[in-house]
């Protein structure tokens, strides 16, 4: 599995759509340091990109890497390799890929403008890690679908939907559902229903790192007293983790019993 990982990972640094994707980082870093002097703010208009437009990039690479490398793919399939190491090296290769492009793009411009002497490196550190994160979830999933899809107008039809309903869609769902219910005590299904979407999950730590969480009013309270301690954290990286895991056990269970 090393050794598919390993080609998969510098086929795609070698590809430009890397390049693009780093290039991207680094150029909207640059600009919003350019255009705030408070890095706190930095950190929020990246929050509002990164929580949007990562799990995009993840799912439309992960559809299109499966869907471009089926030859090679089926190359390797008549070779004395395990179907589980070649898909489960092909995915860790696209994700460490494209979050490798995402830390080193942005991190770049703030290492240079001083991120370390600054009160906001810990802020910054998680935007990256939960950055990290998205994109290894939303690549496996990609990955699912696309193993569980061999035509690929019906596999990247399924991923830009599974990307709107988790980015947009759940939003929205979510708060019809506090408004319809707001008679009932909704602090525990609050909690719930934000774990259950690894977006929302990432863009509520942020927040609550960055002390702005009055502004979401009385939810914002109850986030606080879960998410704003330690152990709180603790469970929401555990959280972050499962979102990584379970996809990833799919993407082996379904390798080992798919019929090419």
């Amino acid at each position: 599995m090393l050794k598919i990982l390993k080609y998969s990972f510098f086929d795609l640094m070698r590809s430009r759509w890397s390049y693009v994707y780093f290039l991207f980082y680094l150029l909207l870093g640059i600009v919003l340091l350019f255009l705030n002097n408070d890095l706190s703010k930095a950190v929020i208009t990246l929050m509002n990109v990164i929580i949007v437009l990562v799990p995009l990039i993840g799912t439309i690479f992960g559809v299109m890497y499966y869907y471009n490398s089926r030859e090679f793919t089926e190359l390797l399939l008549a070779q004395p390799v395990k179907r589980s190491s070649i898909f489960l090296g092909q995915y860790f290769g696209v994700a460490c890929s494209l979050a490798m492009s995402l830390v080193i793009g942005l991190g770049l411009p703030f290492v240079f403008y001083g991120i370390f002497n600054s009160n906001a490196i810990w802020d910054f550190s998680l935007l990256l890690v939960t950055g990290a994160f998205l994109t290894l979830i939303f690549t496996a999933l990609a990955f699912v679908i696309a193993l569980a899809n061999e035509n690929k107008i019906k596999g990247f039809g399924y991923a830009i939907l599974l990307w709107l309903f988790m980015a947009v869609i759940y939003d929205g769902l979510f708060l019809m559902s506090l408004v319809y219910f707001e008679d009932y005590p909704l602090d525990k299904f609050s909690l719930a229903a934000t774990m259950l979407n690894p977006v929302d999950l990432s863009r509520v730590l942020i927040l609550l790192k960055l002390d702005i969480s009055a502004l979401l009013g009385y939810t914002g309270a109850v986030f606080q007293q879960f998410f704003g301690t330690n152990f709180g954290l603790i469970i929401s990286v555990i959280m972050l983790a499962l979102w990584v895991l379970i996809p990833t056990g799919i993407i082996y269970r379904m390798a080992k019993r798919k019929d090419f």
